[in-house]
């Protein structure tokens, strides 16, 4: 046989317009015979594609080589040998005729087609399923299986109501109410109430058959009370009842009827969602499946030409990319530099989590006795232990203001110690940042006023409850300036505030070692039911600013608050170990709005 193509070799194995192909014994053509511009590989998925009745058995075929060898018997080595190469032998496999059942959906298309045309004319879905003997969601699937193809058919959504019986109701439809049952429990003689109460479902049938007066109790017979029929005969409505309901005719029941059913638990309203069927504009009874994809193949045999392809739904959906999400805290720390960027504010350096206890207290006019100071407050380090160096003259007068006073104060009149000044420790406020801040501003020259913000980590020894943790964000606004008094400070944190979409605010006096006037502000929290404080402001003392060198006619006003609180109060979240730690809802993170701060 000479070489053949695709088209030729498919049709010597298959007479073109036959169902099966033609029973062909001891025949078949070789791969190699057959001419197709593809490798190998493909050429097998094509074959196998395009017939699943054509066969595909390896064949090896033994070709000399030049310059290969073979030995004999005796072990000489002879230059003629042959190398094998991998070749299928393609032929048609003879199967009987078989009868295919038709699918769900042709049998649907099949008794569709029998409904007289029109608007009238259609099927129910629960009388189709009924007639072909299937499960309705069965039938629910070939229905949006045919949907998918066009506009073979068109259905209509309907919702009915229906009653069924619960597992209770049909229990009592088995065996009887309860009530009828306690009846026919009680002897002429009657039976104690104690017994009695021990009878499967005696409580709601003591209780319904005294509401029917079946039975009565004399409570002061020997042994203790003692239940007696009051009538000779009853009739179990409630079981003549389930039994409508269980032949399809539970409608006939009164509403009455249905209520009290209802409230026994033992009837059930269930609505059921079916679809009313009609033939389509393009209604036929064989189901063509639309192709979703163009292949290789189709282009190269030209089958895309008769194929049917499923229209392109340019409205659909794709799948949503997967990418990295941004933590609530994120979101609220990036609005909030941007409520600052827009006040006016400029942001300070606070790369340094370590900090020597010179500038996050004793530069803060908080003397070295303090409780704030104590381990059980804050972290100190034990490598290094000890800062090595601070600004000498600016030591010195931070000293003299602690120890003797200055600047109009009396000071603390204590004995203040460089050692202790040095320790350093993971810092416990942003504030350090600002004093150091405030400090370069007085030795810049000409004083300019100034407005700085901070956002960062900060570490304190706090005990763990739903609003504290060891380690939090602090949020710290400074603003230096000649003249600026409480008022100032309570304008800016309420048009901060607001900017961030919080407007229930309190302030309450308050006492810090660095700000006289002091103020807590509070916030009201929807979700706890309380005011919750947020900030604490003041303005910062005379003690703290003349040591570094700031003209005495300069005021400067700071508010600090954390980050946490204010998230947690905008995402309505109650527990801050549900935001930060291993209890954090990562689908609470996806979830999460891009923002969720009214401007």
């Amino acid at each position: 046989m000479g070489v053949l193509s695709w088209q030729e070799a498919q049709g010597s194995l298959t007479a073109k317009g036959e169902r099966e192909p033609r029973r062909i014994v001891g025949l078949g053509i070789m791969s190699s015979e057959i001419k197709a511009p593809r490798p190998m590989t493909s050429l097998i998925g094509l074959i196998t594609s395009q017939s699943p009745r054509i066969a595909l058995r390896p064949h090896s075929l033994r070709r000399p080589e030049r310059g290969s060898s073979r030995r004999t018997q005796d072990g000489a080595a002879h230059s003629s040998s042959s190398a094998e190469k991998e070749h299928f032998r393609v032929t048609a496999v003879a199967f009987p005729a078989v009868a295919m059942s038709p699918s769900v959906a042709e049998l649907l298309l099949q008794r569709l087609e029998r409904t007289p045309p029109g608007p009238e004319g259609g099927l129910c879905s629960l009388e189709a399923a009924t007639a072909l003997g299937l499960d309705h969601q069965t039938l629910v699937g070939a229905v949006k299986s045919l949907q998918a193809l066009g506009k073979v058919i068109e259905a209509e959504t309907r919702a009915t109501t229906r009653w069924e019986l619960s597992a209770e109701g049909a229990e009592v439809l088995r065996d009887g109410s309860p009530e009828v049952r306690l009846f026919h429990s009680v002897p002429t003689e009657g039976l104690l109430q104690s017994d009695a109460m021990k009878l499967p479902g005696a409580q709601v049938g003591f209780s319904k058959a005294m509401a029917n007066k079946w039975l009565r109790l004399n409570k002061g017979a020997p042994g203790g009370p003692r239940i007696f029929r009051a009538v000779d005969a009853v009739q179990d409505t409630v079981q003549n009842s389930l039994r409508q309901v269980q032949e399809g005719n539970g409608n006939s029941l009164s509403e009455r009827e249905r209520t009290d059913l209802k409230k026994r638990k033992l009837l059930l309203e269930v609505t059921l969602k079916s679809y009313w069927i009609r033939k389509g504009s393009a209604f036929s009874t064989a189901v063509v499946r639309q192709e979703t994809d163009l292949t290789p193949e189709m282009i190269a045999t030209g089958s895309w030409r008769k194929l049917p392809f499923k229209a392109y739904n340019f409205s659909a959906l794709g799948l949503p990319p997967t990418c990295g999400h941004l933590h609530p805290l994120l979101k609220v720390r990036s609005q909030l530099r941007q409520i600052f960027l827009e006040m006016g504010f400029t942001e300070m350096p606070t790369d340094n989590f370590v900090e020597s206890s010179f500038w996050n207290f004793d530069a803060l006019f908080q003397p070295q006795q303090h409780p704030a100071r104590d381990q059980h407050d804050t972290f100190f380090l034990q490598d290094p232990a000890e800062a090595p160096e601070l600004p000498t003259s600016y030591m010195a007068r931070v000293k003299k203001v602690h120890s003797q006073g200055g600047y109009g104060s009396q000071g603390y009149k204590y004995e203040w110690k460089v050692e202790e000044a040095r320790k350093n420790l993971l810092r416990t406020h942003t504030t350090s940042a600002s004093a150091r801040a405030l400090y370069h501003l007085a030795h810049q020259g000409k004083f300019t006023p100034v407005k700085y913000f901070s956002i960062d980590r900060v570490f304190r020894n706090e005990s763990l409850d739903a609003t504290h943790l060891a380690e939090f964000h602090q949020v710290e606004g400074v603003v230096a300036d000649r003249g600026l008094t409480l008022g100032h400070l309570m304008g800016i944190l309420h048009q901060f505030f607001t900017k961030l979409g919080i407007s229930k605010l309190r302030f309450k006096p308050a006492y810090n070692p660095y700000t006289e006037p002091s103020m807590e502000v509070f916030s009201y929290h929807e979700g706890l039911k309380k005011w919750v404080e947020v900030g604490n402001s003041g303005v910062f003392r005379p003690e703290l600013l003349l040591p570094m060198g700031l003209p005495e006619s300069v005021s400067v006003i700071a508010w600090g608050l954390s980050l946490e609180r204010p998230t947690m109060i905008k995402y309505g979240i109650n527990n801050i170990r549900e935001l930060v730690g291993h209890r954090v809802n990562l689908q609470m993170i996806y979830d999460s709005p891009l923002c969720r701060l009214d401007a």
